[in-house]
């Protein structure tokens, strides 16, 4: 009987991560493909002042729809991108933690980053973290890309910590200019991080 519980079990769990879509998972959270009902808690998201603060600007609900399309857009042409992150213990969507290439235009391309979005009441748990290692195990194990980035704006020190803790390295020469923030833009400077695969 007990083996039959057991089977039962992984039967339902296999059957809730193929329905939920799921890419990556870890002890506490799941990074799986974006949802329509994931476009309101988004929104909200991006409509808080202190997650955008490092940002160019607060979204609207119809440019938080506009920036989420292009973010499925980008997963399902590319493979990787920005993932829902969704909590196991609330079956709650917190933002997003993923892979995306590199913008051309940036001086580090070509190259991969890692980026996240949290929503705030998601702070100050880890989360980030958790999530990005993840990520990055992907990248090069899956992927063996050799390096992966990761910028912000030079004040985002809250950013700046995960990269750090997630084992990312920091060099001053490395700072640049966001080249699609205009000149004197007080968000211009942007500081990156990197990581190399330690397998190649």
């Amino acid at each position: 009987m007990r083996k039959r519980v057991v089977q039962a079990t992984l039967c339902l769990s296999s059957f809730f991560k193929t329905h939920m879509n799921i890419v990556l998972e870890t002890s506490r959270l799941y990074l799986r493909h974006w949802q329509v009902q994931d476009r309101p808690h988004f929104a909200a998201i991006n409509a808080d002042p202190e997650v955008m603060r490092y940002l160019p600007r607060i979204l609207t609900n119809e440019q938080s729809d506009v920036l989420a399309n292009c973010i499925v857009d980008a997963i399902t042409s590319r493979g990787i991108g920005f993932w829902a992150l969704q909590t196991k213990s609330e079956n709650c969507f917190i933002g997003f933690v993923g892979l995306s290439y590199v913008d051309d235009t940036l001086p580090c391309a070509p190259t991969v980053e890692i980026g996240w979005r949290l929503a705030k009441h998601a702070w100050g748990k880890g989360y980030a973290s958790e999530a990005a290692r993840a990520c990055l195990a992907l990248g090069f194990n899956t992927y063996q890309w050799p390096e992966i980035v990761a910028f912000t704006a030079t004040e985002n020190q809250r950013s700046r910590a995960v990269m750090s803790r997630i084992g990312m390295t920091y060099n001053a020469a490395d700072d640049f200019d966001h080249p699609m923030l205009s000149a004197g833009h007080h968000l211009q400077r942007h500081v990156l991080y990197r990581l190399k695969n330690s397998k190649i």
